[in-house]
């Protein structure tokens, strides 16, 4: 039974939609309207099954809720997932079948860009619905690919944890091991760097991870040896479930923070974290650039500028997060969790 699912936490909705016509199959699930409309971005991704589908769209979701809450914005969490597997390139005829979902749902879900998906896509998912967020801008106004805002919410995030953890108040010779150089976690390497980072980068892409390196006067490796890097840093910005039992024990850093959502694989992990002594940068927490500047977009509520200063707010939010955590003895996830779940009432 779906209630009974270990990730449906009393989700309002969860919506399946298939379009023959089309070839869509999609799943909307709604995890809380406590704060308004579920604002949450649509992935365009393969699953090994229709379950990984459901359990991804579940965690997502509900990361949504508590991603807008601690952000403080007037929106709830939801998330949408179109099954790639047997699909060639996106077709219009598909987008638009989403975005004709999106509108079934009357307003409920306000979707943007995640993996998979790009500002063009939500020109054409446009077509059929308002509910949509992340269109192309210009001229300083909000909104457009989250990518650069996610980006710079996670570089002062590291700045936190680094401070926090380290001592260190900028980041000359802090070394950081970055996985995943998509739009996201590319603008994190080039962020770090510009400030005197060492970086040790890896993509599923090799050549583009060379070429970043290159770039950037970086070292590449493997992603199977991403994790076992010695660093002072761990930035996972790639899918989620990155830290499991395994990958925990073979971290050989002081600070994981960075991009990917839902990186703890279980609720045991971030104790297993806690355990190693590692400081965690809750995910949903750091992560939340690019939400904020969606959101400022779909709401009219402020430019570019204002949509920076709300950016900025991550740095001092997780230094709050990692101070509760090291006066209660709690885990950072659980203090973070504590405080989101208050925020959008349950």
């Amino acid at each position: 039974m779906l209630f009974d699912a270990p990730d449906f936490d009393a989700h309002e909705g969860v919506h399946f939609f298939d379009d023959p016509a089309s070839g869509l199959k999609a799943i909307i699930a709604v995890h809380s309207t406590h704060r308004g409309p579920a604002a949450g971005g649509c992935r365009w991704w393969t699953y090994v099954d229709d379950e990984a589908a459901l359990t991804d769209a579940l965690r997502l979701s509900r990361g949504m809720s508590y991603k807008n809450a601690m952000a403080g914005l007037a929106v709830g969490g939801g998330k949408g997932v179109i099954l790639k597997a047997g699909h060639g390139p996106k077709s219009e005829a598909l987008l638009e079948a989403f975005g004709a979902a999106i509108d079934s749902l009357g307003g409920k879900y306000v979707t943007a860009e995640d993996v998979g998906m790009s500002d063009a896509d939500m020109t054409v998912i446009a077509r059929k619905t308002k509910f949509v967020s992340g269109l192309p801008v210009s001229g300083g106004a909000a909104g457009g690919n989250p990518g650069p805002s996610t980006a710079q919410g996670i570089f002062l995030g590291i700045r936190a944890a680094v401070r926090h953890k380290l001592g260190k108040s900028d980041f000359a010779g802090v070394h950081v091991a970055i996985q995943g150089l998509g739009s996201v976690g590319g603008g994190v390497a080039e962020r770090l760097a510009a400030a005197g980072a060492k970086l040790t980068v890896a993509d599923i892409d090799e050549a583009r991870a060379a070429r970043m390196a290159a770039s950037l006067g970086a070292t590449h490796v493997t992603v199977e040896e991403i994790t076992r890097v010695s660093a002072d840093v761990f930035s996972p910005n790639a899918l989620g479930a990155v830290l499991d039992a395994d990958t925990i024990a073979n971290l050989d850093v002081a600070i994981v923070a960075g991009a990917a959502n839902n990186q703890l694989a279980t609720p045991a992990d971030g104790a297993r974290v806690k355990a190693r002594g590692i400081l965690y940068a809750p995910d949903y927490v750091i992560n939340a650039g690019g939400i904020i500047n969606v959101v400022a977009e779909y709401l009219g509520d402020g430019d570019a500028d204002a949509v920076a200063a709300r950016i900025a707010e991550i740095e001092p939010r997780l230094a709050a997060i990692f101070a509760e955590a090291d006066a209660s003895g709690r885990t950072t996830d659980a203090v973070a969790d504590a405080m989101a779940r208050k925020l959008i009432g349950r």
